[in-house]
């Protein structure tokens, strides 16, 4: 069921839009995916030359929610789940973006706008997971 109140398609899809641009930019300017866990990986096993925009990028994506501060309120977030349960998924999904070669963004916005049929088939398998993953914890097991 739809939560009306909270439904916000519009701001939404401009979020969705900037996102595409900045992916499409990133590869066009840099020739690389913006793939954050390869762009995180990287950091923890630099190459030559590679850190300083690798740094960049993630100083980028934690100062973009401090500057929209600045301008509107940001929604208050709501976790159901404690600590050792969010750093066990958090784990999870490293080790999942170990053996699916990336993650959401970089298969998910970057692979699919480039018709790469592995990233058509990871993202499936990302989405299909997580649809049985709370079918299970909310229908099954609640």
């Amino acid at each position: 069921m739809i939560d009306w109140t909270h439904f916000t398609p519009w701001p939404s899809l401009a979020g969705g839009i900037i996102i595409g641009i900045a992916a499409a930019v990133f590869v066009l300017v840099n020739g690389r995916i913006a793939g954050i866990s390869g762009i995180v990986g990287g950091l923890l096993r630099p190459g030559g030359g590679d850190v300083s925009w690798r740094i960049a990028f993630i100083a980028g994506l934690l100062i973009a929610p401090a500057a929209y501060a600045l301008v509107a309120r940001l929604p208050e977030p709501t976790i159901a789940a404690g600590y050792p349960l969010l750093a066990v998924a958090g784990l999870i999904v490293g080790l999942g973006t170990s053996y699916g070669s990336g993650c959401t963004s970089g298969h998910g916005v970057c692979g699919i706008s480039l018709l790469s049929p592995r990233s058509l088939t990871a993202t499936a398998a990302f989405m299909a997971t997580g649809f049985a993953i709370v079918f299970v914890f909310r229908h099954l097991l609640a």
